[in-house]
């Protein structure tokens, strides 16, 4: 029985924001991941970067994204969860997984801290080459998939609404 609906999408795709108006509109409860990771950590994910790596911060991820058992939530992903087969099987049990699609143009316009922002990815990876590796990843994983490039928020959240109501119990 699937209660939940999980977002998944690069940075700067709108998870957060978009999970925060889904909640409010469909009375429910919101969780954003990272934030899970800071409050677990007590650190920033740039100090997890800066100290420990992005394969570490990965690995954290996932432990955090495995600890999820919620119902009636609306659950915002880091833009790496998808790296962790187990996580996204964890969290497709209760939810369904709704990619923000947005073109790589959009992306760019809307991550102006790229090297600053907390991103799980090695040194040498520009956006262009994140995504390119992570979209195939947000499609294999996801039950839906939400193209944010014209909408409005409020729009992408009634779509979102439309299409994930029938799959929800």
């Amino acid at each position: 029985m699937k209660t939940n609906i999980t977002l998944i999408g690069m940075p700067g795709a709108g998870k957060s924001t978009i999970g925060i108006i889904l909640a409010k509109d469909m009375a429910y409860g919101f969780v954003d991941t990272d934030v899970l990771i800071q409050i677990s950590r007590q650190k920033t994910l740039q100090d997890i970067l800066d100290k420990s790596g992005y394969m570490k911060l990965r690995e954290i991820e996932e432990e955090e994204l495995l600890k999820v058992n919620l119902q009636h939530h609306i659950i915002a992903t880091g833009g790496s969860a998808v790296y962790s087969d187990a996580a996204m099987k964890h969290l497709s049990k209760e939810s369904v997984i709704v990619f923000l699609d947005l073109d790589l143009d959009q992306i760019r316009d809307r991550i102006h801290n790229f090297d600053t922002r907390g991103i799980a990815r090695s040194d040498d990876q520009t956006i262009e080459d994140l995504f390119e590796e992570r979209v195939s990843l947000y499609k294999k994983y996801s039950d839906i998939t939400i193209n944010c490039r014209e909408l409005h928020q409020d729009e992408l959240a009634l779509d979102i609404m439309k299409k994930v109501m029938p799959l929800l119990n």
